[in-house]
């Protein structure tokens, strides 16, 4: 069996049409992931996720032939990379860019009231709130001082002081 490597490592499609179809599909799905499917990504965040999913995929392509040659698919994993490590150093070192990288928490509950708009907007239902509760050992939304959909699809649950969730009794005057 006889190996042609050059056909191996030689580049059979142009490295700038491979940078720009993997900009444009990591853009595509990051905007995706960002606006739309935030709760179902789960502790990684977009950026990671996007990484993984496009990373594999390239690489696969690239192991399995449908690109001409192991440089096609390094030049396109090295792109994901690159974009992948721009969008973690601009939201570590600006604010205005982890606002736009990562989605604003969004409360969920607020002293103790359920925020059914909200939930409403990102397809929560009052089970799987009351679910969130639970896990956190929260029997009652009346001890929840307020309850966020972080940007990576966790719920985070501050309670209230117990002595403010309890009845005041009054008081006895002496006489």
């Amino acid at each position: 069996m006889n190996i042609d490597w050059h056909a191996l490592f030689a580049l059979t499609i142009s490295p700038l049409e491979l940078i720009v179809r993997g900009s444009a599909i990591y853009w595509f799905l990051f905007l995706l992931f960002r606006f739309l499917l935030r709760r179902d990504v789960g502790a990684l965040g977009v950026p990671d996720v996007l990484l993984l999913v496009l990373v594999a995929d390239a690489s696969q392509n690239a192991m399995a032939g449908e690109y001409r040659s192991i440089s096609d698919g390094c030049v396109l994993v090295s792109t994901i990379v690159a974009w992948n490590q721009a969008l973690d150093w601009l939201s570590f070192r600006f604010r205005w860019a982890r606002d736009w990288i990562e989605p604003p928490a969004v409360p969920l509950i607020r002293n103790g009231r359920i925020l059914h708009r909200n939930l409403r907007r990102e397809f929560i239902s009052q089970d799987e709130l009351r679910a969130q509760l639970r896990e956190h050992g929260v029997d009652d939304v009346s001890q929840v001082r307020i309850a966020t959909l972080e940007s990576d699809g966790a719920v985070s649950i501050v309670q209230r002081d117990r002595a403010a969730t309890q009845p005041r009794r009054p008081r006895r005057t002496a006489g």
